[in-house]
This record gives structure tokens, sequence and C-alpha cells, in this order.
């Protein structure tokens, strides 16, 4: 694995995971080529923080996205209810560092855990990029709805 890495000009540290830099991998190269439609399940636990292992296998957990067209279009799992278990993973987290990650644990996000969750699951679905796969759009700029995000030539349509 280190090979690959290095041959694609990624940088792998020490504080880098196994599974961050397969999920990594899979976003540069993989993720692009995903065209037909395509459900991914079985995700690393470490990549995953906020969602329930798999009953099963502990270093999975219960989640799941769809890919059409090169581009994730919805994100779902079960939401992880054990407040002991989601600051374990939050202090990993902000352990191991990173530009996506939380500089400090969300200590009122495990307090509210604890008083008590019921089982509960989501999902989140890119009405943006759904709008761009309906309409044949190759940029998030050409459907985006708030005209201030939109590069300053196109700001009048």
């Amino acid at each position: 694995m280190e090979d690959a890495i290095a041959n694609r000009g990624l940088r792998h540290t020490a504080s880098v995971q196994e599974d961050w830099v397969a999920w990594l991998l899979f976003e540069t190269f993989a993720e692009p080529k995903l065209i037909q439609p395509t459900l991914l399940y079985d995700f690393p636990t470490d990549v995953s923080p906020l969602a329930k292992c798999r009953p099963d296998d502990p270093s999975l957990v219960e989640r799941f996205e769809i890919y059409v067209a090169g581009m994730e279009l919805g994100n779902a799992f079960s939401e992880l209810n054990d407040p002991e278990e989601q600051e374990r993973r939050f202090r990993e987290q902000v352990a191991r560092g990173g530009e996506e990650v939380p500089r400090e644990v969300d200590l009122d996000y495990i307090r509210a855990l604890s008083h008590g969750m019921p089982p509960a699951a989501g999902m989140g679905i890119g009405i943006d990029r759904l709008t761009m796969l309906l309409t044949d759009s190759h940029s998030i700029r050409e459907v985006i709805l708030f005209p201030l995000l939109r590069p300053q030539a196109d700001a009048n349509t």
C-alpha cells in the first residue's frame, strides 16, 4: 500500500491509519469512475465517527453511500447512540488531527447523548448534485441556488 500511495503522489504519515489511506485512494481514484448507479456499504469505523458499528463486525459501520456519474449523491447511516463510544471516537479524531477534524471533543453532544437517544438513522441527499445529474450540468456552480456563491460573471443569470 505504501508504494501505491507514493506512486500516486499522496502523503502517508504515521498518524494516518490504513482505513484513511484506503479512503483517500478511493476518493481520489475510484469515485470519479463510478458512472453507473453504485451503492457502497460497510464503511470502516475510522472514517465514520458518527455511525453505529455493525453488531457482527465492529471494524465496520452501518452506512451506505450512493454514487452516480462520478459523484456522491447520498449518504446514510445508523446513528451512534452510545455516549461512551462516541466520546472515544471523538477523542481519537482530535488526537489524529487533520484539516477536516475538530480541534476539540464536543462535550455538549456527548452530554446530550448521555441523556438517552433512541435508535435512529438518517439520510442526506445532495439536491444540488441531483439537479446536476438531471440537468446534465458539469459544474455545481451551474445549479447552485445561492447567487452570492456563483462566479461574478454568472451573478446576473
